[in-house]
């Protein structure tokens, strides 16, 4: 037994041995393909990258092409080198032909989610930093990938969209701003012209709260108890939180400076008793 293992050895050694001895300029050869071909490719991808964002290109559009620049030229010097040391890549790529064949029918709904990525990137109905709201599910862009597109919403939580799930939906689209609504009721014989004034000036007043559209503010309604002012206003999604709870801060404060009463629910109990009236 050990006289055939040491036989074995031998011989692969001897294989390996012949093989390096005859194939070793091409060995080294295709070594310094492959890092040509990393090099090369680095910096083609990198010169498209540059060159794309000099004109304004859309940054997912423009990683996605570098992304793919840089493949074709690692995979196309791979080839190369796998020829060099005359290996045939004839069977790898029916090998390969056959692989993905299998993949393409075990992966659809991620296939989908590519082309769907495919086509958000080619349309651009939305950039990084548009804010977007689409199946029931809002937020301010924060990247846009092949397979997903990842939102964050107000509360910081970013959320993964499949790109399926976007292609051939109704998609509102905010850009980088939110639409915010807020309420204060007054009493019925407060000016409720002047609490209207009060509030127009206080929107107008903050540099966070858009000009275009402009806010609106009015009577909304006429609750048991008070009067309903509503005022309706957008702000960055970046800040929506932090904006909302500041303006509500302020528009209390400015009511209440100006001695309008805010009045609190009023409910009118009647008890019954069943106990005669007395004459």
């Amino acid at each position: 037994m050990i006289e055939q293992e040491i036989a074995q050895f031998e011989k692969y050694y001897d294989l390996i041995r012949n093989y390096l001895l005859n194939y070793s300029m091409q060995l080294l050869g295709a070594v310094v393909i492959l890092v040509i071909g990393l090099w090369l490719s680095k910096k083609l991808a990198d010169t498209t990258r540059k060159l794309m964002l000099k004109h304004n290109v859309d940054v997912t559009l423009t990683n996605f092409v570098a992304n793919v620049v840089k493949v074709l030229i690692v995979t196309m010097f791979i080839i190369i080198a796998l020829g060099k040391v005359g290996i045939s890549v004839t069977p790898f790529v029916a090998a390969i032909g056959a692989a993905s064949l299998g993949a393409g029918l075990a992966v659809q709904g991620m296939l989908s989610n590519y082309g769907a990525g495919l086509a958000l990137i080619a349309t651009r109905p939305f950039v990084v930093g548009d804010t977007i709201s689409v199946k029931n599910v809002s937020g301010q862009v924060k990247s846009i990938e092949l397979g997903y597109t990842i939102l964050v919403n107000e509360q910081k939580v970013e959320i993964t969209v499949p790109n399926k799930h976007i292609i051939g939906e109704v998609l509102h689209n905010s850009f980088n701003y939110s639409h915010i609504e807020g309420e204060i009721g007054i009493a019925y014989n407060a000016p409720a012209d002047k609490a209207i004034e009060i509030i127009q000036s206080i929107l107008q007043s903050q540099d966070y709260v858009a000009n275009d559209p402009i806010p609106q503010v009015g009577i909304e309604s006429f609750s048991d108890s008070a009067i309903v002012i509503s005022y309706r206003y957008w702000t960055p999604t970046t800040e929506l939180i932090e904006n909302k709870l500041n303006i509500n801060l302020a528009i209390y404060a400015g009511i209440k400076n100006a001695h309008i009463e805010i009045p609190f629910p009023q409910r009118v109990v009647t008890i019954k008793s069943d106990q005669p009236t007395p004459r």
